[in-house]
Order: structure tokens, then sequence, then C-alpha cells
């Protein structure tokens, strides 16, 4: 076990520093080499032995932290390889320094958000949380425009304030646990799990109340949510694949965290509440938003803020399919937004716009990017064969056996009126026939390398949609055991 943990860990550091020095041809394989090992290393740490392992005080992996970090590593290796043929190519002395920030900076990105779901100790996983937010803001700004800097800075801004709500949220939770474990203690998942149900319940649900309007902010929750948009637009597409699959659901681990908690203490009905005001709120806003968008990517980032409410509605509902459901969709979603941006970046480097207005007939300039943009708007909107419609049906059926049915109706109501304006969007861009004044780019895709990224994302999302293998589906379920005590 920590013959892959250690590696895992290790290895995004190393390539930062790789990415440091050398040319784009070495730093370019260097990255996919290191990514890839990466991921490879998660399969072996989640599967190759029984959860939950603690290897300190301080770092444990147990099922739940396994979920998120399978979708981080898997979005971080196919982020590394898409980006070989995104970044474009160091002609001058300020491309290379370019290349060599981004690939650095994507490297300690990836490093952060690994180590999210590895820490045991709450107080140090705010901690990596927010150092989540410095190296993303960094990458949100590196495009070095006016508006990529606004939104990085307005990114930074707003989340660092969540994250100080969050704070507030630790330190009620200590003072909670100080009751039983006296004055000084390590504020451990495990020991203050234990002791929850002594916990005083006030407490706990006033943490929770704090926590989830803290790391929401970095959830995307409404009205929370309003760095989202900008950062998402602007950040380079394998940034905006790793917000809007790794990031968020990053910060929704640490709001789960708090909430076993606050469920063993003050019982299922408090944080049932919390989570069904954010999540209806968040759905509510953001289907009628996506519905005014005329920027490709602004749209995404919309559908992100709706996935995230689908995710506080299974939490809502708690019974066991829809949990099973929510940790299925954690995966399914973070595959399906990052084929979404990576279409979507590829459309961009061959238009030349974000603007949904001015793409036209993506299907004949770029046969496989228009595949795949279709593809991920259908997976995006929950539709069979992909993985999105099997997470989002357990979530409703769930929902449905749960003692809040009038909200999986309207989750039902509300995700298809999202749907629409995906669609919408995603079939103009693919098959309508472009005016006059749009003039087609030349017909090809833009690398080889974003096919392949591309392909592996299809591939993962269509596989889960048809089938769950054994060992995946034992590790979900083993999650949901977890959320439920």
């Amino acid at each position: 076990m920590l013959l892959a943990l250690l590696p895992m860990v290790a290895l995004p550091v190393v390539g930062a520093l790789l990415s440091l020095s050398g040319r784009r041809e070495f730093i370019r394989w260097g990255s996919v080499a290191v990514a890839c090992a990466t991921f490879l290393c998660s399969l072996v740490a989640v599967f190759s032995s029984q959860l939950p392992v603690t290897f300190s005080s301080l770092f444990r992996l147990d099922a739940m932290g396994g979920v998120f970090l399978l979708t981080t590593c898997l979005l971080y290796g196919v982020a590394a390889i898409y980006a070989g043929g995104y970044v474009g190519p160091a002609r001058t002395l300020e491309d290379r320094q370019y290349v060599r920030r981004f690939y650095a900076l994507l490297h300690l990105f990836g490093f952060t958000l690994i180590m999210v779901p590895l820490i045991n100790n709450m107080a140090v996983l705010w901690i990596a949380i927010e150092l989540t937010t410095i190296t993303s803001a960094l990458l949100v700004a590196i495009e070095d425009s006016d508006v990529a800097l606004e939104a990085a800075w307005k990114y930074a801004l707003i989340a660092s304030a969540g994250l100080a709500l969050a704070l507030i949220g630790v330190v009620v939770l200590y003072m909670a646990g100080s009751a039983i474990l006296g004055p000084s203690y390590e504020p451990n998942w495990t020991s203050l799990v234990a002791i929850a149900p002594h916990l005083s319940p006030g407490l706990t649900v006033v943490s929770l109340l704090f926590v989830v309007a803290g790391f929401g902010t970095k959830v995307g929750f409404v009205p929370m949510h309003t760095w989202l948009p900008d950062a998402h637009s602007e950040a380079p597409s394998p940034v905006s694949a790793l917000l809007s699959g790794a990031l968020l659901a990053s910060a929704l681990y640490g709001v789960l965290r708090f909430a076993t908690i606050t469920e063993r203490a003050a019982g299922h009905v408090a944080a049932q509440h919390i989570f069904l005001i954010f999540g209806l709120l968040s759905l509510l806003a953001a289907s009628f938003f996506v519905l005014r968008q005329n920027d490709f990517k602004r749209l995404l980032a919309y559908s992100s803020i709706e996935h995230m409410g689908i995710l506080a509605l299974a939490a809502a509902f708690g019974t066991p399919l829809a949990l099973y459901g929510l940790f299925l969709h954690v995966m399914t979603h973070g595959s399906a937004k990052s084929l979404a941006f990576f279409s979507a970046g590829s459309v961009l480097r061959r238009y030349g716009t974000k603007e949904i207005a001015h793409i036209r007939s993506v299907i004949r300039s770029m046969p496989w990017t228009g595949l795949c943009l279709i593809c991920a708007v259908l997976a995006i909107g929950g539709l069979p064969p992909f993985g999105t419609f099997r997470s989002e049906l357990l979530i409703i059926i769930g929902g449905f056996s749960s003692p809040i049915p009038l909200a999986a109706g309207a989750l039902l109501i509300l995700v298809n009126l999202a749907f629409l304006g995906v669609t919408w969007a995603g079939t103009e861009m693919a098959f309508s026939q472009p005016g006059r004044d749009i003039i087609l780019p030349k017909a090809g895709e833009v690398s080889p390398w974003i096919v392949t990224a591309l392909a592996i994302d299809l591939f993962f999302l269509v596989t889960i949609g048809l089938y769950v293998p054994a060992p995946l589906a034992h590790l979900l379920h083993t999650a949901v055991a977890i959320m439920e005590g």
C-alpha cells in the first residue's frame, strides 16, 4: 500500500520540478508519464489492499476518500495528455517560460488535489483545500490577460472569504470535541466520528453550517458561486476540466466529512435541511442561467453548479441508493465535464472564439471533436448509455424513496430544464450551418494528444454507463456505509 501511496504523492512534485527546466518535448512527455503513473498508483492504492489504511495520525485512506482520489488522479492524467496538444509550440523565450510555468503549476495543482482525500486531520484538511485555491488561482491567471487576472482575483478573494468561514466551522467542531477529548487533542476524523454520538448536537450543526457556507464557496453552491463562471471560462481548458471535475469534488469531500460527524451527533434531519436548501438553490439558479449563456465555457461552468446541486440533494436524500449514486456521480460527472471542456478547448483552438453564435458545423470541420462534443452534452444531461445516466437515475430513485420525495420531483424537472439549455447550445455548434458572416476553419483536429484525451474520457463514460466493475461497486458500497455509519 505504502509502495503505491508514496510515489503517488511524490510524482506530481517531481513533475513540477522537471517542468522548470528542459525542452518542451521533454516537459510534455515527462508530464504525461508522471500523471499517468500517478493514476496507476492510485488504482493500486485503492484496489490492491483492504481499506481503510492509516499510515500516521495525519494520513488515512478509506473507501470514501478512495472514490475522490481515483476521480482526481484520472482527471489529472487525462488533463496532462490533453495539455500536450493544447499548449502551443514554444518558439520564443516567452513561450518557453509559459510552458514551464503552466506544467509546473498543473503538477502542483494535481498534488494539492491528491492530498485532500488522504488527510485524516480536519484542520489539516482545511489547509489542503486552501492550497488548492492558491495553485488553481495561479492557473486561472496564467494567460495574463485582463479578464483572466480579474477572474483569478475574484476567485481568490471569494474562495478565501469562504475558507475563513470554514475555519470557524473547524474551530467549532474542535470545541465540541474538547468536551470529551480534553482541551488539547488532534482533531482527526477517526477520533471525532468515534465519539460523535456524545458530541453536542447544536455545536456540530453550527459547525456544519459554517463548513457548507465556507467549503460550499469552492463547491460552487448558490449563492457563493459567483467566482465560478468567470474562473472556468478564463482558465485554459485542461485547467477548467480539473476545476470542474476535481476541485469542486474535493471541496465537496470536505463537506461530506463534516456531515458524517454531524449526522451521528444530531441525526440526519439537520444535515438534510442544510443540503436540501443549498442543493435546490444551486439547481434552480444554474438551470435558468444555462439557458441564457452565449459563451460555451460559461455555460459549462453553470452546468457544473447544477451538478453540484444534484450531489447536494443526493446527500439530503440520504438513502443507500441515493448515496451510491452520489459517489458514482462524482466520478461520472468528472469525466463528462472534462470531456465537455476538452471538446470546448479544441473548438476554441480551431475557431478562435467562445461565442456560441459564431461556432457552426463543428461535426464537419472537426469530426472527432464534434462527436465528443455531442456525447459530452448528452452525458451532462444524464442520457444513456453514459455513466451519468446511471448515477443520476440512482439518485432520483433514491430520492423518491426518501422522506422528501417532492425534492426528487423538483430535481427531475430542473435537470431536464438545464439539459434543454446545454443541448440547444451543443447542437447549434455541432450541426447548424454557418451564415454568410461565419467562415469555417480548415477541417481537421487540433492535435493527436487532444484526440487521445477525448477518447479516454469517452471510453470511461460509456463503460461505466454499461457496467460497473465489481471492485468499483464494492468501493462505492463501502463509501455509502461510511456515510451511513
